[in-house]
């Protein structure tokens, strides 16, 4: 009863798992956005956009006029699922030969692409018997699908994006968590102090090493998955790597942050394995698709530098898209990095006692 520490986790983690797993983290895709590019404009189009839009899978995020600005949408990440409703669809809905849809669905995640793509044939097939218990007659509609980026559905087009994120941030956090601290315990952090090295080149000498590793981890990954795993390159691989040593020196500065601001290396293991782990595989969305979790939880996932990376290579690996449609995520993972570097510099300690 004195520990009151291990009392809280003891008692307050079996709650916040419960929650997290109950709420937050589930494979039910909802709220997804999608866009229509409507070519018939009649009332039946309308009846059906609407029926969509009021589904809980689905949210209406714009109205196109070509396949080119539907694909833009994509490439920006707006939408997950494209519907082209061709001209005449109310008439043809009448004639013997029936009306037909087009659905354009994101494959570089297979699996959501998958279930959006049965949820929209379900509200189809919902909208189409309500018409025909309006109108007493047999309505057709024939649905036919195409999978952007991954017309395969390899579930490798997922899974590399997701392990280059959580090998970089877990191999780069963790080791260099332990950099410092080992230094302290070992008693050589006093040999280091008295020298006329400042702290600021201390902390990069700890981590060049992880940067060249990691580096090397980069170069495996993208080679077993090219040449392994059949997974394209469809972008550019110079902003690719680019992007890659960003995110590794993200993670490089705030495991030196852990590693100055823990006097054990228990202490620093514990706070990189529970304060990375955990976020990266929940609330990175390479597991569990972000839209679905509640607000508060959204919110939180943008201060996990994992989900920012995932996007930048699914988007350039994948959809091969350039630095005009990665420019956000990249500035926000570059402000991380001046953050923790900033902090891991300000909480190193030039004094042990």
């Amino acid at each position: 009863m004195r520990d009151r520490r291990t009392l809280f986790i003891l008692i307050g983690m079996p709650v916040v798992q419960i929650l997290i797993f109950g709420f937050a983290l589930t494979n039910e895709v909802k709220n997804s956005g999608f866009a229509v590019i409507d070519l018939s404009h009649d009332e039946r189009s309308a009846q059906l956009i609407d029926e969509l839009d009021a589904s809980r899978y689905f949210e209406l995020r714009g109205k196109f006029q070509s396949l080119e600005s539907l694909e833009q949408s994509f490439r920006k990440g707006q939408v997950r699922i494209g519907i082209v409703i061709p001209a005449n669809f109310g008439k043809d809905m009448e004639r013997p030969g029936g009306a037909a849809l087009q659905f354009i669905a994101d494959a570089s995640d297979p699996n959501v692409a998958n279930t959006l793509i049965n949820y929209a044939n379900a509200v189809v097939v919902d909208f189409e018997q309500n018409i025909t218990g309006e109108k007493k007659m047999p309505f057709t509609i024939q649905t036919e699908t195409r999978m952007l980026y991954n017309p395969q559905l390899k579930g490798a087009y997922n899974f590399v994006p997701g392990v280059m994120a959580m090998v970089l941030l877990l191999v780069c956090t963790m080791m260099t968590a332990l950099t410092v601290v080992r230094e302290k315990e070992l008693g050589t952090m006093e040999v280091m102090l008295v020298s006329p090295l400042k702290p600021l080149k201390i902390i990069i000498a700890k981590a060049v090493p992880y940067l060249l590793l990691s580096m090397l981890n980069i170069a495996s990954i993208l080679l077993l998955s090219v040449f392994v795993l059949d997974v394209p390159i469809n972008g550019s691989l110079t902003l690719l790597v680019g992007e890659s040593i960003l995110f590794i020196l993200v993670a490089l500065s705030l495991g030196l942050l852990i590693s100055s601001s823990t006097a054990s290396q228990q202490s620093a293991m514990f706070i990189s394995l529970i304060g990375m782990f955990l976020p990266t595989v929940m609330l990175s969305g390479f597991m569990f698709p972000i839209e679905n979790m509640p607000l508060p939880m959204q919110v939180v996932s943008n201060a996990v530098p994992a989900k920012w990376f995932y996007i930048i290579v699914r988007s350039v690996m994948i959809k091969g898209v350039g630095l005009k449609h990665v420019w956000k995520e990249t500035l926000i993972l570059s402000g991380m990095l001046i953050f923790f570097m900033t902090m891991a510099i300000k909480k190193f300690k030039v004094r042990l006692a």
